[in-house]
């Protein structure tokens, strides 16, 4: 009959095969610390045998439990093994899936690009800063002080009728040119001056393919002791040469706007057609009066220009909207 020590030595051998076998088997690192805990856990197969120990003599606990001993540091050393045997063929299926082969064309990435306008009024302001000028800015919303009266625009003035005019309340209204800009800069400085105002203006326009509600103006003044029509005729001429790369015939026409006198439009003969570009003119006495310069010891001259109108000339782009449309296929041209 067998003994109680026999019984467990055989249980002792049985379940070290089991688990060795089981060990073999697995083939993840989850199932392999799953099968630890089964086994050499507190509440494992190992633990359940050995409470039997208890019921042994004196003589036979030591020969059970030096048994008892080998299985378990077998079973730790076959874990380990596995383990080290799973992780590596864990990080060999790593590399394989990143591996990068350097000889594949890279992935392109779009680069960012100066909208249309943007550029533009870049490439005018470079010009103009070239030719000694400073760049001001300021508010898109405006009283009627600034972008009228200041400029010899009375209320009663028909000129007004000219803009159709964004009002948010009776003295608040949005710019309708950038020339406020020029009054601002004005009363804060003393002459010499001379500016270049950039910026965003809005007027009740129908929207088509030459007009829109929103668009964009560069203004430039100057206004210093005995300036003269001839020394606007020579920036303007020089500007246009630098803007288009080339000199081309220029026309003056006389024409007429409130805060200059005399007054012009600008004609350049571009691709075998004369386009109008710009309008100027000598700055009115009465807007020099109005910032408190004095018209018989300064004169100025002033000029202005659409960069949709440049854009759209420069690009051969045929409608206004496609600059508002931000359709990449449109863009990425640029």
């Amino acid at each position: 009959m067998a003994t109680m020590s026999n019984t467990l030595e055989t249980d002792l051998q049985t379940l070290q095969q089991e688990a060795e076998k089981e060990i073999t088997a697995v083939d993840s690192l989850e199932a392999l610390e799953q099968l630890r805990i089964n086994y050499l856990g507190k509440k494992g197969k190992l633990s359940q045998i050995l409470r039997g120990m208890g019921k042994l003599s004196a003589e036979e606990r030591p020969r059970v439990g030096s048994l008892a001993n080998e299985v378990k540091e077998a079973l730790q050393s076959n874990l380990e093994t596995q383990r080290n045997t799973l992780e590596t063929a864990k990080l060999k299926a790593q590399l394989a899936a990143e591996t990068l082969d350097v000889t594949m064309p890279g992935v392109a990435r779009s680069l960012g690009r100066l909208h249309p306008l943007n550029s533009t009024v870049d490439r005018v302001l470079d010009i103009f800063v070239g030719l000694g000028y400073q760049v001001s800015t300021g508010p898109h919303v405006e009283t009627d002080y600034y972008n009228f009266e200041a400029l010899n625009i009375p209320p009663d003035h028909p000129a007004r009728d000219m803009q159709d005019t964004f009002f948010l309340s009776d003295n608040i209204l949005m710019r309708t040119h950038t020339s406020p800009v020029q009054i601002r800069y004005m009363e804060t400085h003393e002459p010499p001056i001379r500016i270049v105002a950039p910026g965003r203006v809005y007027r009740r326009d129908t929207v088509d393919a030459t007009h829109s509600a929103v668009f964009h103006q560069v203004e430039i003044l100057a206004v210093d002791k005995g300036l003269t029509f001839a020394d606007l005729k020579g920036t303007i001429k020089e500007f246009l040469t630098q803007m288009f790369g080339e000199e081309l015939p220029v026309k003056f026409r006389a024409s007429y706007f409130p805060f200059t006198e005399p007054s012009a439009e600008v004609d350049v003969q571009w691709k075998g057609k004369w386009l109008e570009v710009m309008g100027c003119g000598m700055v009115d006495p009465n807007v020099l009066k109005a910032v408190g310069y004095d018209p018989e010891v300064y004169t100025g001259f002033a000029a202005g220009l659409g960069i949709e109108r440049f854009a759209m000339v420069l690009h051969q782009i045929d409608d206004i909207r496609r600059l508002y449309n931000s359709d990449m296929r449109f863009l990425s041209q640029f």
